[in-house]
Order: structure tokens, then sequence, then C-alpha cells
């Protein structure tokens, strides 16, 4: 009976390896299947664990030596890998148990679910290795042969090793990434092949450990060259090292280069002709040959439409008339605004790198520095809790939301200037996360634009393509400062509006280095108050070319009123569901009487509290 039972585990095992090469080939299974292979895995693992009762019962009696104690670790961890990876794979179900989706927090399980399925990778292999010497006693086989398998065995592991490294597991097992960067272009039996090596190797590491472990078991007499499993271990190790060195691994910070195509170097390009828009007027005459880009005045859709992937409630679409202006190519770098100011207050150092860390009120008082040095007419008379735009003033200035955004767009309807997509060989962001990259986890290649290179830092200005107007860096690198105070869109506005009379928080656009491409957007905001600095926060300044424009508009910090001396809870959430529903979820648990929530660039997957 007892024998029975241990040629249904082996059986149980081998299947329980099938499904595993299966769930690792997601590529060639696609989702459905492989939600539905995940639920029969999890059903073999149930049934293994059944049909284990006496070792569990046993669990607790016994001496343990380092056999023994080897395969209780292994067990245990494999089991609570297999346990864990299926309970989020459950909760992100759509196919096999969609009524379980949502069990636990969706960004979680999705990192989660990740790194563990391929810990169970490496237990399952480890765990076969330790049956190996068992399974194969049987065979009776002599010295001389059974060092011929292990050194074919040793070699086979190497290879697998180097797969191993080559394919960026390593980043999976340490939750360095949150989705799986796979190769769609692949042949389906190539796929299975490295699978099933890099499982070999594992399997090869289990069965030399088990050899030493097993050997110390034997009496004196019948022991064998106790080294021998670790150099064999040892030696696949350094083939597998030696050969990665030879062919770099695929890290998935070079996604985008890598498998999809040769790695592409960015050079900096700082040699634009000024473009005028399609929309153009005829260019107003002007003195300052500062490489400025004139923008001809026109009147588009500010905004995004109902139908645009993961906009926001503040996105309303309505059509605006903007006048003519100048506006910088390039973001303003740390070696003009040191120039002027004798400051650089920027994380990350270089001269052509665009400038950052500096509020609002810094971006307002380097524009007057700049247009004095220039010997215009500075825009901005800066008192004690107030700004003041001279509206007909000539000298640089911040742009409002509305030109950045009409500059930005360059003619487009899209959600980015360079269309439907992003990619990080267009622009400096989380290139991680490409547009539309959380809808589909697993199968990234019906993604228009693949995941990237993720370079945590900023870059040159000027070193991807320009837009259709000749603007640098519009999407990335650093988000941009704008005039307006952040709040709902004035529709009624439209002729150059210059945003909310008043408020707590200026405006910023174009996101930063560190941010996903659903928030750089060409119609996505997000705001901060004057005095607020980031790593990730710059500038790009304008100036005007109608001369027909006149006026003040004032920008004077507004203290946010209480009601009844309650609390207020100001929330910044990277967020494009119902923002009022979170709301009043908040204030229910927070007692607070004010809430109001403000997109922000996100630094996680789900919010970002600042």
């Amino acid at each position: 009976m007892q024998g029975n039972n241990r040629t249904v585990k082996r059986i149980v095992d081998i299947c329980m390896t099938v499904l595993l090469l299966c769930l690792m080939a997601y590529q060639v299974t696609g989702e459905e299947a492989h939600e539905w292979t995940g639920i029969g895995m999890t059903v073999l693992v149930i049934l293994h664990q059944i049909l284990n009762r006496r070792w569990y019962g046993a669990v607790f009696k016994g001496k343990y030596n380092a056999y023994r104690s080897l395969q209780m670790v292994i067990n245990v961890l494999l089991i609570a890998a297999f346990l864990l990876t299926a309970f989020c794979g459950m909760s992100m179900s759509t196919y096999a148990v969609p009524f379980l989706y949502g069990m636990a927090k969706v960004s979680f399980v999705r990192r989660t679910h990740l790194a563990l399925s391929h810990w169970a990778f490496v237990f399952m292999g480890l765990h076969l290795g330790l049956h190996v010497p068992v399974m194969t006693a049987g065979l009776k086989l002599n010295e001389k042969q059974i060092t011929i398998v292990s050194a074919i065995s040793c070699i086979a592991g190497g290879i697998g090793l180097f797969l191993f490294l080559r394919n960026a597991m390593p980043d999976y097992l340490f939750f360095r990434v949150a989705f799986a960067f796979l190769d769609y272009e692949k042949a389906g039996i190539l796929v299975f092949l490295e699978n099933a090596l890099m499982l070999g190797f594992w399997v090869f590491a289990g069965d030399q450990l088990a050899a030493f472990c097993l050997n110390r078991l034997r009496k004196p007499e019948d022991r064998k060259n106790p080294l021998l499993p670790i150099l064999f271990l040892v030696a696949s190790i350094i083939l597998g090292l030696v050969l990665n060195m030879m062919f770099p691994s695929r890290n998935v910070n070079d996604f985008g280069n890598g498998d999809w195509g040769a790695p592409q170097e960015t050079e900096a390009v700082n040699t634009a002709e000024p473009v005028p828009a399609e929309t153009a007027s005829v260019q107003n005459p002007s003195d300052v040959t500062d490489g400025f880009v004139y923008i001809g005045g026109g009147t588009f859709l500010m905004g995004s439409p109902e139908s645009e992937n993961w906009r926001i409630d503040d996105e309303t679409q309505h059509e605006v008339t903007v006048s003519s202006f100048y506006i910088d190519p390039f973001e303003t770098t740390q070696s003009e605004y040191a120039r002027l100011t004798g400051n650089n207050p920027s994380m990350f150092s270089g001269e052509t790198l665009p400038v950052e860390n500096i509020t609002w009120l810094d971006a307002v008082q380097y524009a007057n520095a700049r247009s004095m040095d220039a010997g215009l007419t500075p825009v901005y008379t800066v008192t004690d809790g107030s700004v003041t735009w001279d509206l007909g003033a000539d000298g640089y200035r911040l742009p409002t939301e509305a030109e950045w955004e009409y500059a930005c767009r360059a003619g487009t309807k899209t959600p980015f200037n360079t269309e439907k997509s992003l990619d990080a060989a267009e622009a400096n962001f989380y290139g991680h996360y490409p547009y539309e990259i959380e809808e589909h986890y697993f199968n990234n290649s019906v993604l228009e634009a693949r995941p990237g290179e993720y370079r945590q830092t900023t870059i040159d200005v000027g070193s991807f393509e320009p837009n259709a107007w000749g603007l640098y860096d519009c999407h990335g690198n650093v988000n941009e400062w704008c005039w307006d105070y952040y709040g709902p869109y004035d529709t009624a506005q439209n002729t150059d509006p210059t945003g909310a009379s008043s408020g707590i928080r200026h405006v910023y656009r174009g996101s930063g280095w560190n941010d996903f491409a659903k928030n750089m957007r060409s119609a996505y905001r997000a705001a901060g108050q004057a005095d607020m600095a980031s790593f990730n926060l710059g500038v790009r300044l304008v100036r005007n070319a109608d001369t027909k424009r006149s006026g003040t508009v004032t920008a004077g910090e507004r203290v946010p009123d209480t009601v009844n001396g309650g609390k207020i809870l100001i929330a910044y959430f990277s967020w494009s569901g119902n923002t009022r529903g979170v709301a009043e979820e908040i204030e229910k648990q927070t007692g607070a009487d004010v809430f109001e929530i403000i997109p922000v660039p996100a630094y996680s997957d789900d919010y970002n509290t600042v």
C-alpha cells in the first residue's frame, strides 16, 4: 500500500512539473489557459499534501539529520510559495474564478504573484532534485556511469543557470518589478526548452545537495568522496556565470533594447529651428534671439475625451483659444538657472540636465531674473503673500496651463503627442510602465509601447525627438511649473485662460523621470503649493508674441477655510476612478470635514501621500 502511495506521489510530481513548465510559458499559453493551468496546479498541490499525510504525522517524530532537515525546509517553503501564488493568482483572476477577483489589493498581489511564482519554480526544482538519489537508486549505476551522468547534468545545469540569469529571473524573485517581461517573438518549443533547462539547474542543485547529505549517512566504509557533489555544483554555477558574462543578462532596465531591438544611444539634440504652428498667424517681430520657438495662436480641445484610458475627472474637455507666444524648446537647464540665480538646488548634477527641486516661487523669480538679463520688462511683481503678473510685459514667464497643453499637443488629439502611446526610446520616464500595461499584466505584446528602460535619473534636455512644433521633453524628464492655480476648468473662460482665480496649489505639467506613462498624457494635471520643491519638478519659460495683451492677474495664496473648527484633509492621489467615492470613504474614517482629491504623479502602484 505504501509503495502504491509513493508511485502516485511520483506521478503527481511529474504532472506538477509539466504544469509548472506550462505556467512559466505564459507567452505560449495565453492568459485564459494560464489561469486554468494554475487551477489545475492548485488541485495537484492539495492532492500531493493529502498523499503526504504520513509525512505530516511524522514531522515531530524521530531524529533530524541533514538530509531530512533539508527536505523539511524545502518542502515547507515550496508549499508556502505554491499556496500564496495560488491566492494571488485567484485575486487577479478574470477567467477561471472571476468571483474571487479583488480578495486582496491587486497592486500587491500582482507583484507578489510574480515573485512567489518564480520562488515556487526554484523550490519545485530543488524538491525534485532531493528525490533524484532515491528514485535512481534502483538503476544500480557504477561509479563511472554516475560520474558521466553528473558531468552531463553539470553542463546542462550551467546552461540552465545562464538562461535563468539572462531572462532576469532574479529581478522577479526579489520583487524588483511588478510586471512580467516576456519574449513573445520566441518559438514556443524554445520557451519550453529554456524553462526545462532553467528548472534543470535547480533539480541538479537539489540532487547534489541530497547526494552530499546522504553520503554522510552511509557507513564509513561505503562513503564516497564527499567533495564530489559540491565540486560538480560549483562547476555548474561557474559555467552559468561565465556564460552570463560572455552573453550579458537581459536585465529589466534593458527592455525596449535587449531582445526587442538593438540598444539605442540617446544623444542631446540642441539644433532645433523654430517651427511655426500650423495655425500660426504672421510672426510678430522680436529683437530677442533666445532660440525660443514661435507658437502661432489657435483654438484647440483642452483636456481629454471620456474615452481616453486612465483619464481623471478634472480633465474636462473644452474648447480653448490661446494667443501667439514664444516658448523655450527645452526645459531650463542647470547651467542656465545657476548663471542667473547663483544657485543650483538640483538633486541630479549636470550642466545640461534640467534644473529641478525648484519651487513655483523659485521659477517666478528665475523668470524675472532672465527678463532683466535680456533687457526685457519683468513680468512678475512679487510681494509678501502674492505675485502679480503684468499681462502686457514682454519678459519671460511661466506658461499658462492652456499654453502648455496647446504647445505640448502640437495639433494632436491623442493621449500623447507621439499619438496613442509612448515608450522609453521617446521619453525619460518609468519605462517599465508604458501606457495601459496595468490592463495587460502578463501579455504586454498587445501594447503599442513595450516595457523599456527605467533610467532612474534626469537626462540631458533634448535627448529625444521633438514634437511636431519643435519642443523637446514635453513628456517626462521633469514636470514643468505653470502659472495657474489648480481647480476645476472654467469652461466659460475659453480665451487665454489663466486658471482659477484663487487656490492653494499651482499646476505643473508633463510628469517626470519617475512617473508612469499614464500620468504623462498631454491632458494630465498635477499640482503643488508655491513653496513645494521636488527632484522631478522644473520649469520651461515662455514670453508673449502678441503685443495686444494688457492688464494684470494676481496670485494670492488662499488659506483654506475650516467648517466649525473641523479638520481639513487634503490627499494627493494618482487615481483615475471615482474620486468623490474615495473622498467620502476617507471622510468616514478620518472625520475630516473637507476632503479634496488632487492628482499628482504616482510613485507607487496605488497612491502617494505628499
